[in-house]
């Protein structure tokens, strides 16, 4: 399953995340894995839950992105949920489409039985409408 938490910057969705990732390490048997932009948030952060900063990791296109994605997946079957802080700029989609990496989201989802739940610096009203449907907070 995709969830997204969509809001404009500074609208809180960081700590949206932060509250939802450290309330679900509590009730989860697997791992969790928490994608940012920088190590920012390693101290709000529950300590079982695994921090990679992918500014690191060179991902220059959104198809970089979901092979990054499956290659941590790969490494880790244990692995229930993952967390995207600043999705637009880690998965380099900044003033682009995201119907087609949500798209593939959802595949590898399904396909691996992931939950992934995303932050994105939108709007509701900006996103298309293909994505609606996964929005479950909007701020």
């Amino acid at each position: 399953m995709v969830q997204l938490i969509v809001g404009r910057k500074g609208k809180g969705k960081t700590k949206q995340l932060l509250d939802k990732v450290n309330s679900e390490i509590k009730n989860i048997e697997g791992s969790i894995v928490y994608l940012d932009k920088s190590t920012k948030h390693m101290y709000e952060l529950n300590n079982k839950v695994r921090l990679i900063d992918a500014s690191q990791y060179m991902i220059s296109n959104s198809s970089e992105f979901i092979g990054f994605v499956c290659g941590i997946l790969s490494q880790d079957h244990d692995l229930q949920q993952m967390y995207f802080d600043s999705f637009l700029k880690i998965a380099a989609l900044e003033d682009q489409d995201i119907t087609e990496t949500i798209d593939k989201l959802s595949k590898v989802s399904e396909k691996f039985h992931v939950d992934f739940i995303v932050s994105i610096s939108l709007d509701e009203s900006e996103l298309p409408e293909s994505v609606k449907d996964k929005i479950t907070v909007s701020l």
